[in-house]
């Protein structure tokens, strides 16, 4: 038998390492390698042969590796050139020496990228090594997958702030703005799913342009009629020329990406100088909303290790590859998924959007649509083996 490679890529989540322990345990279980690697860093790390024997994990190790936050084999933004086949020769070479046919890469949609990217060039050149995406991402903006793993317990984590934050500035008579904001660059699914509290009054999503006039109507409006007004924009929330309502912003976060960060400011900036609130606060979720592991959901952290295991069942096929596994939710009125594969170049490169029909016009929040779809993704909550008083982590791999 051959051997196999297992990496993450881009920003973790919750439960990134649920979806690494899965492709473990099912090769602990059918062993179609011999070697389980962990490479390190991602394609950077293992461009580098930073590699990381994880074949004989105990079930103690893969279970506390499951509710373990961020990246266990840590994580890199490093994008593969298509017109430049340097790293992809030499990453031929690095599986050549340690005798890998497959590599599972655990990412978002620049990872996805990178699979059909490798297995594209792969057939090209007539070369038989076998590239597999396991999706994971905190913004749920993959195509074909009816969610991605990492998002549930993220906004799990949303909904309960909102509610605490939500108790916590009611305690006063005063006139007050609360603002949230949560991640999401190019959709607004994690922003979206914080309706299900219910205590949203005005919600910006990047799905729709900014309308400076109509927002602050409506705050004006909700603070006339009660004196208080909480607000939920996302991070990626931008005018109709395209630039964001945050100030803060770099050209490039390795992915060619803006690095984003300040709507929240930018809002209560625009609602003091329009003089509709004396006061307001800004709550920025920042890191924490994608690695508080002790509010994992257990629909998420559950098929996130069941979608490790699926890819690494689905790898035994010796014509596997350029694949990324995903889940359908099935219809009726129990949730209930069934698990797919297909091409990735149809999950990587397109934004799944929040569906412009679930939106409410003057920012008031989403139908009840947009609540059926997020309240089954948030429920339950897995056993934690507790170290005292906190989860209990792994040392990342790439630490030690």
């Amino acid at each position: 038998m051959a051997n196999c490679l297992v990496a993450q890529s881009g920003g973790p989540t919750t439960v990134i390492n649920a979806s690494l322990a899965g492709v473990v345990k099912a090769n602990q279980l059918n062993p179609i390698y011999d070697i389980v690697y962990g490479g390190l860093n991602g394609i950077e790390g293992i461009l580098q042969e930073r590699l990381y024997d994880l074949t004989k994990m105990s079930n103690l190790e893969n279970r506390v590796l499951r509710q373990t936050p961020s990246s266990a084999l840590g994580s890199c933004r490093y994008k593969l050139k298509r017109d430049d086949e340097t790293d992809y020769r030499k990453l031929v070479e690095i599986m050549d020496k340690y005798d890998i046919e497959v590599m599972f890469y655990i990412g978002g949609n620049d990872s996805m990228d990178t699979v059909d990217a490798l297995s594209q060039w792969a057939k090209k050149n007539n070369i038989s090594k076998r590239f597999c995406g396991i999706p994971k991402t905190v913004d749920n903006d993959l195509m074909v997958t009816d969610h991605c793993p990492g998002f549930a317990s993220a906004a799990k984590f949303v909904n309960n702030v909102v509610n605490s934050t939500w108790l916590d500035y009611n305690v006063y008579t005063r006139s007050e703005v609360f603002i949230l904001e949560t991640m999401g660059r190019d959709a607004g699914w994690l922003a979206g799913s914080s309706v299900v509290s219910g205590h949203v009054d005005l919600l910006v999503l990047p799905e729709e342009d900014f309308d400076k006039e109509v927002f602050l109507a409506q705050v004006k409006k909700c603070m006339d009629t009660k004196g208080k007004c909480y607000i939920v924009v996302s991070e990626g929330a931008h005018f109709a020329d395209g630039s964001y309502l945050s100030a803060g912003k770099a050209a490039n976060d390795g992915f060619g990406h803006a690095v984003l960060g300040g709507a929240g400011n930018a809002l209560k900036e625009m609602i003091i100088e329009a003089g509709i609130a004396p006061r307001a606060k800004v709550q920025d979720l920042s890191t924490a909303q994608r690695c508080a592991n002790y509010l994992q959901s257990e629909v998420d952290v559950t098929e996130a290790f069941e979608l490790g295991m699926s890819a690494h069942m689905r790898s035994a096929n010796p014509s596997y590859t350029g694949q990324v596994v995903g889940v359908v939710r099935k219809p009726g009125e129990e949730y209930d998924v069934e698990f797919i594969a297909g091409p990735a170049e149809n999950f990587a490169n397109h934004v799944k959007n929040v569906p412009a029909e679930w939106i409410k016009p003057n920012y008031e929040g989403l139908t009840e649509e947009a609540y059926e779809y997020f309240t089954p993704l948030i429920q339950g909550e897995p056993k934690l083996i507790m170290d005292g008083a906190v989860p209990a982590t792994l040392k990342p791999y790439h630490m030690k």
